[in-house]
């Protein structure tokens, strides 16, 4: 097995003491409140239109949508947990998904644009994301929902981290 110089470890291998950072909480509660603002209405769509109509039995159909608002109420918080990422020597390392595990590496050298976005919802929630361009299309990867400072950080430090490892090539 081939080792890291000096360290001890297997190459390719993280490290024991690997910073995985989270995503901001306020992240699930973007979510959250768009799930929210596409179910609750829904829900008194589907309740109250085939209650007049139809009778009040077939209000019972509010019950379809509060229970998908349930569910993915659970599941985005599942989701969010899912999402990390972290800074090794030459590459970023992204992690996210609960059922399917999606590990990505992005080796800095292979970065060609690095780009902080922010949409309507993102910026009332004061979020951006990060998107990465590489050489190869398949290894583009985005960190949704950073705080702005986060973000800038991050871009910055990851286009001197490119610049410096792209300058041999």
């Amino acid at each position: 097995m081939e080792t890291s110089a000096g360290t001890g470890e297997a190459a390719g291998a993280p490290p024991d003491d690997l910073v995985w950072l989270a995503l901001p909480r306020a992240v699930l509660r973007m979510r959250r409140l768009l799930l929210a603002a596409w179910l609750v209405p829904l829900a008194v769509l589907a309740g109250v239109l085939p209650g007049i109509l139809a009778g009040v039995v077939w209000a019972a159909f509010a019950l379809v949508p509060c229970v998908a608002l349930l569910w993915g109420w659970v599941l985005l918080g599942r989701n969010w947990r899912s999402w990390r990422y972290a800074e090794r020597v030459d590459d970023l390392l992204l992690s996210r998904g609960v059922l399917w595990r999606e590990e990505t590496v992005v080796p800095y050298g292979r970065m060609q644009l690095v780009e902080v976005t922010s949409g309507p919802v993102e910026r009332h929630f004061g979020l951006a994301g990060l998107q990465l361009h590489t050489a190869a299309a398949a290894t583009d990867a985005r960190i949704p929902g950073l705080l702005p400072a986060e973000a800038e950080r991050l871009r910055d430090r990851l286009t001197e981290l490119g610049e410096a490892r792209s300058a041999g090539l």
